[in-house]
């Protein structure tokens, strides 16, 4: 795609990557973008760049628009591969830009390039830098989602350029959220921001919440949030804040989310009396079979209930290893203010519910015990006792929920 002005000399001269499915292991199947942007002032500065895959087609549309020698100025919000390992490529044709990056940034920087032959100049929070007509002030944020981070605010032109903060994983001709709501709808563009924020932001929300009210505090306006993937909001800046503030607070749907996987179906034919159960106590259930399901998305749907059901048939004694993979990578996501219980089924002997209560425990979930677990095929006795399960946890979930309210 050919540069987008954002504001007048201010445009986005990023790249839009159609075809990622797997964003280190995160399943993108809306594909992604790898925003940078270029302000045109008395000093031309480029803020982050893009994957070292797409290079040549940010340096084509800075080319559009400026010779790349111009540049003096060259800000790294972020180190992360797929923003900055095209660095070195951008810095052979402004060899003499000076890098503006955190300490840590800094330190990060190195294990990638040798930075002998490059300026640098380490900034911190609060601190501004004049390029003509317009002043950056830098933010350091600090494990969003990097020890790195930081975002850069264009004062004159109210724009917040917020490297992976209030990003969504789209590939989309639509580089704003207006465009992008009329050719799809706001629900895609909410659902691809929780994916986002449940599948990497998740563990930082107490951060987040900190850097929003510290933006507060400095009385910044904001008329455009243009973060490093996805599309940039213009339209309604403030809505996306508040889902961010909302979504910190852990706030989640009345709703349970039923995530499993199966050996031989007697796992998988405890889920539906269990969902009947649910369903009859007027709480909204979901079924999620793991193997039929990336797991950003099984991640995602947990983000979105109050309640968690796992799944497990029990393999040598302890979990099917889908979901034994699935309940890893949710621990290190460090879910809060959910309550969550476990089924399965076994043959020779039990143990994978015993083992996944103990999962959901190491995470400070609240549990609902004891789980159910029978003896291979699930006997007519044995879906009553599922659907009673149901029925008890959807009541736990609705109490539980109330605390949220």
């Amino acid at each position: 795609m050919k540069a987008v002005e954002l504001k007048k000399d201010i445009y986005w001269v990023g790249a839009v990557d159609w075809a990622v499915r797997d964003f280190h292991g995160y399943e993108t199947p809306r594909g992604t973008s790898y925003n940078n942007y270029l302000i045109i002032d008395s000093e031309v500065t480029l803020i982050d760049t893009v994957k070292y895959d797409f290079a040549e087609t940010s340096i084509k549309n800075i080319k559009a628009l400026v010779d790349p020698a111009r540049i003096k100025h060259v800000v790294v919000n972020h180190i992360e591969n797929d923003h900055v390992t095209s660095l070195d490529k951008i810095m052979e044709l402004c060899p003499d830009a000076t890098i503006y990056i955190t300490e840590k940034g800094r330190k990060g920087l190195e294990r990638f390039f040798d930075l002998s032959a490059w300026k640098l100049k380490i900034v911190k929070s609060g601190e501004t830098l004049n390029i003509g007509k317009r002043t950056l002030l830098f933010l350091e944020t600090p494990m969003l989602h990097w020890p790195d981070s930081m975002m850069t605010y264009v004062k004159e032109d109210k724009i917040l350029i917020s490297q992976d903060g209030f990003g969504q994983h789209i590939a989309s001709s639509a580089r704003f959220d207006d465009e992008y709501i009329a050719s799809n709808s706001e629900a895609e563009l909410e659902d691809a921001i929780k994916d986002y924020y449940a599948n990497i932001l998740m563990p930082f929300g107490a951060m987040i919440k900190s850097k929003i009210a510290e933006i507060q505090k400095l009385g910044l306006e904001i008329d455009i949030i243009a973060p490093d993937h996805g599309v940039i909001f213009r339209q309604n800046p403030g809505k996306v804040l508040k889902m961010y503030l909302d979504m910190a607070e852990s706030r989640a749907d009345l709703s349970i989310s039923i995530v499993y996987d199966t050996m031989w179906h007697s796992t998988e034919l405890m889920t539906v009396p269990i969902l009947n159960g649910i369903r009859d106590e007027g709480v909204i259930g979901r079924i999620i079979k793991l193997r039929a399901t990336p797991q950003s998305i099984a991640i995602k749907e947990f983000w979105k209930s109050r309640g968690l059901l796992v799944g497990t048939p029990t393999l040598n004694n302890i979990m099917f290893p889908t979901v034994a993979d699935f309940l890893t990578h949710l621990r290190g996501l460090r879910p809060k203010n959910r309550i969550a219980g476990a089924f399965g089924s076994y043959g020779w002997g039990g143990g994978a519910v015993k083992e996944a209560y103990e999962t959901l425990q190491k995470m400070g979930l609240q549990t609902f015990e004891p789980g159910i677990e029978i003896l291979y095929k699930p006997s007519a006795e044995d879906e009553k006792k599922c659907y009673d399960f149901g029925v008890a946890f959807a009541q736990k979930v609705k109490e539980y929920h109330k605390n949220f309210e």
